[in-house]
């Protein structure tokens, strides 16, 4: 990726060296509603506005493939009223969804276990990506019944369920979730926690790491553009000197 032509006022996103792929942990949305008297439910339905929003400003900016990690195969543990609420604010946004994909020829994948998904969510789901399937200028990947450990296994038991003898860094790749993705340039985790829990554990290996001090809520176009500042105050060097 070029670097930076020059450098950029603080406080503004440089047209140069910006990420290809930005990866987003969406946190805190139960601890924005807490801190503001609010039940849980209403922290996820303003998050469920952050995701068009973030997704818009990193297009905008030139971002080709942004990941969202909104649902771990460990928030099943949730309570069960929390959980389907979640997933009926995926069922309310998929119309949505597919008419702004379109709209930024942007194709839909999923990052997740589709079979641990309520029926008529995996019908929408595959619904999303036949419909986005020729989309080629841009990538929006959601993370979905997701855990980097589930799919790490699964992507060894696809390799021998196929016969391959030996396991290659480019063959093992190609049976992950993320499959013909290029590995997050950088990872953003909302909240300011310090940790991915469970994700992208093997595409992370060369990323940067940025934690904004707000919840996932309060994530808009400001954040988006700190985020890539941060990211373009950074210099790779991938085991280089």
């Amino acid at each position: 990726m070029a670097w930076l032509k020059k450098k950029s006022p603080c406080g503004q996103v440089s047209e140069g060296r910006i990420p290809k792929h930005i990866a987003f942990i969406a946190d805190g949305n139960g601890r924005w509603a807490n801190e503001r008297g609010l039940p849980r439910f209403e922290g996820h339905r303003v998050g469920k506005d952050a995701i068009k929003k973030v997704i818009d400003r990193c297009f905008d900016r030139g971002v080709s493939v942004v990941s969202l990690y909104l649902f771990s195969t460990e928030n099943f543990n949730r309570p069960k009223d929390e959980v389907e609420y979640i997933f009926n604010l995926f069922r309310q946004m998929s119309g949505e969804l597919v008419k702004s994909l379109l709209k930024r020829d942007a194709q839909f994948r999923l990052m997740g276990d589709l079979s641990l998904l309520p029926a008529d969510i995996q019908v929408s789901i595959n619904d999303i990506i036949q419909k986005t399937s020729t989309c080629a200028s841009r990538v929006v990947n959601f993370g979905l019944a997701y855990g980097s450990r589930h799919e790490i296994v699964g992507a060894v038991n696809k390799l021998l369920a196929s016969g391959i003898k030996v396991i290659t860094e480019e063959n093992f790749k190609n049976y992950l979730d993320t499959a013909g993705l290029p590995d997050p340039d950088l990872i953003v985790r909302a909240s300011g926690e310090q940790r991915l829990s469970n994700f992208m554990l093997y595409q992370a290996a060369y990323s940067e790491f940025y934690f904004p001090k707000k919840y996932w809520p309060d994530f808009d176009e400001k954040v988006v553009d700190e985020c890539i500042e941060a990211y373009q105050n950074r210099k790779r060097r991938f085991g280089n000197i």
